[in-house]
């Protein structure tokens, strides 16, 4: 793996991996968390794809804004992309991430050749209530009090608590979560329920022509595990369930996490770009 390269783009941190000429491959995380978070798959992926990785606005490097609606974030993301002069990208997203993938696709189907969604949940009804710690740490009226004294030993076991197993937490992700303030958390939590509120996943995705790959843990306490069976619906979608892998298979299973997204890129290598949304 060879990080080339680092900057702010539409208030954006993003890091470069990877051979700049090769297959571009965008890793958008999710809530809270931050482009480290993907730091366990990169190496695989940097050996044959130019891997980009960003940090949402107010999230790891990136400084905050006044609005975190989904179609925003991917309007952010697709300008992005304009600058580099990339199509044809395979976009990935982790848990909420994903919804920013899908939107991306919706608003600027031109960009994106393919789209892996790993642990995103298809619609509201699927979320379950989650562990307790995670429950004390986002939610009123105790949340923002516990926020502001957060540990690492807290956030090492709020993260863990959405794992099936033990899991190791690269410290650049924890350095990146205390930076994110909980008004920023809030408001994207707000975002994305809106998001799930207006359409679900598998529907917005069903009126798309771009291969899909669902990576869903066997395990999660996120989002009900069976309700990854929705996306069996969408056209060209392929899914898969690991077994003994809650949340976060990038940090649970990176090996096979690896494998299946370079699976991806090399199936969507070759197809032809979608033209400009109209």
């Amino acid at each position: 793996m060879s990080q080339y390269d680092a900057e702010l783009s539409h208030g954006m941190h993003l890091v470069h991996d990877g051979p700049p000429q090769a297959p571009p491959v965008l890793l958008i995380h999710g809530s809270g968390a931050s482009g480290a978070f993907w730091g366990p798959v990169v190496p695989a992926l940097a050996k044959r794809r130019h891997v980009l990785r960003i940090d949402l606005p107010g999230c790891g490097n990136s400084p905050p804004v006044p609005a975190y609606d989904v179609p925003l974030q991917a309007g952010r993301v697709a300008a992005l992309l304009d600058d580099l002069g990339l199509r044809s990208v395979t976009v990935v997203g982790h848990s909420s991430g994903g919804y920013v993938a899908t939107a991306l696709a919706e608003r600027r189907p031109d960009l994106v050749g393919a789209i892996a969604l790993v642990s995103t949940g298809p619609g509201l009804d699927a979320l379950l209530p989650g562990p307790m710690i995670l429950r004390l740490l986002l939610a009123p009226p105790l949340g923002p009090l516990l926020w502001r004294r957060r540990t690492d030993a807290m956030l090492r076991r709020a993260i863990g608590a959405t794992a099936a197993g033990p899991v190791d937490v690269p410290a650049d992700m924890l350095d990146d979560l205390r930076g994110i303030s909980y008004r920023s958390f809030r408001t994207v939590a707000r975002g994305n329920t809106a998001y799930l509120a207006e359409r679900g996943v598998p529907e917005r995705l069903a009126a798309l022509a771009v291969p899909v790959l669902v990576l869903f843990g066997a395990a999660d306490p996120r989002w009900d595990p069976a309700s990854a069976h929705r996306y069996e619906a969408v056209p060209d979608a392929r899914l898969v369930l690991l077994p003994g892998v809650g949340h976060l298979p990038p940090l649970e299973a990176p090996g096979p996490t690896g494998e299946l997204l370079l699976g991806l890129t090399a199936r969507q290598a070759g197809r032809p770009s979608v033209g400009p949304e109209t």
